[in-house]
């Protein structure tokens, strides 16, 4: 009960001082509108900048897709080893536990069709399902025999499953075509063709593909290779894509925190607007507080009603900015085809309207606090002689 008399005995001390302040801006009706539109202003290079980088980093996130769960390993020539055998495949198995595990063949052939001819990379794999999906056609559990087409493979030759294919000579039914690949990846798929691994004669795999569920799930079965399969010598090479992804989010981050600071330098520029507003509207008023301090009026109200005026103008500046930036934005989605508009209207975009209305609120009020206080702690004596 105390702690609701207390507040409220706060409200009322603050009620007649923003009455008050509203009636001393509406004396001066052009500079506080000169006031809060450089507050808009800001607010508006604020969010709109804030959001503009937030879609961008949206949108590079959503290119790259899974990318982060790939893991690559591949031998490392430097220490000799050519090659992986089937006992480094087991070791990445112990070591990455859940994570699929995908041995690969590799090697490059003509691939030709009714449709034409194209060079292409050709890998020999015994679980396609485990990295792929198959777009036409289905993928077999264990791949014995037949082709798997990548989508560019089959949109260049004009394959579809069931049809033929010739490689190296040979001439080979085509057993699914896969589905579009949407992210980077170093394998490749739309540019290959999938073999048994019965149709290479290699004594070890050029690589081996890790399938994690998460970005982070790769980065432990990394760390688990590193310490299983490199404890006595580095027999392998890594290649974690979500290093790629950590350094691509990272970019992104440095440029919304840019693009923010150029909005920020807009509302310094407003909030120094709005201390020589308060600074002449107190020197203006040095009497007029004078007698207001002279009649009883204590330190406290004086600063209350000062602090009021500066809070009014950045919390009507905020505000417009805020609406001004909603409208821009809709106006974009609306005229540009091209945005796509589940991007806009992602939840953490509503981040940067409130980082900049309470930015906008807190210029004001910070703008405002050297005036107020002068004003406050000026002898009545003094303020009524000038």
């Amino acid at each position: 009960m105390s702690g609701d008399r207390n507040w409220s005995g706060w409200l009322r001390g603050w009620r007649p001082a923003v009455s008050m302040a509203g009636r001393n801006l509406r004396r001066n009706r052009v500079r506080t509108v000169l006031a809060v539109l450089g507050v808009c202003i800001g607010v508006l290079a604020v969010a709109a900048l804030g959001i503009f980088g937030n879609v961008l980093a949206l949108g590079a996130d959503d290119a790259i897709g899974d990318i982060g769960t790939q893991v690559v390993v591949s031998p490392n020539a430097d220490a000799g080893v050519e090659s992986l055998s089937e006992a480094d495949v087991a070791a990445i198995r112990r070591a990455v536990g859940e994570p699929a595990v995908v041995p690969l063949y590799t090697d490059n052939a003509v691939v030709g069709s009714a449709g034409g001819q194209t060079f292409a990379t050709v890998y020999g794999v015994e679980e396609p399902g485990l990295a792929f999906e198959a777009a036409d056609g289905r993928l077999p559990e264990r791949h014995r025999r037949g082709a798997i087409v990548g989508a560019g493979i089959a949109e260049d030759l004009g394959l579809d499953a069931g049809d033929t294919v010739e490689i190296a000579g040979r001439q080979i039914r085509v057993v699914a075509v896969l589905a579009e690949s949407q992210t980077f990846s170093p394998v490749a798929p739309d540019d290959a063709v999938f073999l048994p691994e019965s149709a290479f004669s290699a004594d070890g795999y050029n690589q081996v593909l890790v399938v994690a569920e998460s970005g982070e799930a790769a980065r432990t079965a990394a760390d688990g290779i590193r310490e299983e399969v490199n404890a006595r010598e580095e027999r392998v090479d890594l290649f974690e894509l979500a290093a790629v992804v950590d350094e691509i989010n990272g970019f992104f981050d440095l440029l919304s925190r840019f693009l923010l600071g150029l909005g920020a330098i807009s509302l310094v520029v407003a909030g120094v607007s709005i201390l020589n507003v308060m600074l002449m509207s107190t020197v203006e008023r040095r009497q007029e507080i004078g007698v207001m301090r002279a009649v009883g009026v204590t330190r406290r109200d004086v600063l209350r009603v000062l602090l009021a005026e500066a809070g009014l103008i950045g919390a009507a500046g905020a505000a417009a900015g805020t609406l001004l930036t909603v409208l821009l934005v809709a106006g974009l989605v609306v005229s540009t085809p091209a945005v796509d508009i589940d991007l806009v209207l992602d939840p953490t975009n509503g981040y940067y309207l409130l980082l900049a209305l309470v930015f906008g609120v807190g210029v004001g009020l910070v703008s405002g606090a050297y005036p107020a206080w002068k004003a406050a702690n000026e002898r009545p004596v003094e303020a009524l002689r000038s």
